[in-house]
């Protein structure tokens, strides 16, 4: 008589089903608190005042020193000599314009320390307020608030 051979398997988990499964669920749970997510907006209606005026927005002039070296007033390129008679060519159509001074973020091809001083000092002389536009500090968590 003829021996009946069996071969025995080995039990396998399969991890490629089990994966699935796995990111179905996370998709599911995560699909899931989106939508429990709510904005609780009250609908507030603004009122209207006899004695309200519209707010006008106030024209603006920026000063800009990039990291190329080039001085902008608004987008125009201009040399440290030349920053003052543009301001007050701008300032003759815009008597009421805030001036900016901004330093564009980023690593510059050449100092622009003196460029800086020297703008602020030029328009400083003649008299004209500026604002210095920049990032907020962050705080150190050992450094003292005023």
């Amino acid at each position: 008589m003829r021996p009946i051979r069996r071969t025995e398997h080995d039990a396998r988990i399969e991890m490629m089903p089990l994966i699935d499964v796995i990111f179905l669920l996370l998709t599911f749970f995560i699909y899931a608190m989106v939508l429990m997510v709510r904005a609780e907006i009250l609908p507030v209606p603004l009122e209207s005042y006899v004695s309200g005026t519209p707010a006008e927005p106030r024209p603006s002039i920026s000063i800009t020193i990039g990291v190329d070296g080039n001085i902008y007033v608004n987008k125009t390129i201009v040399t440290l000599d030349t920053v003052v008679p543009t301001v007050s060519q701008v300032l003759e159509s815009n008597p009421k314009a805030a001036i900016y001074l901004v330093v564009e973020d980023g690593e510059a091809v050449v100092d622009r320390g003196p460029l800086l001083t020297g703008t602020w000092d030029q328009l400083r002389q003649q008299g004209l307020e500026m604002f210095l536009v920049g990032a907020p500090k962050q705080k150190d968590v050992g450094e003292n608030a005023p």
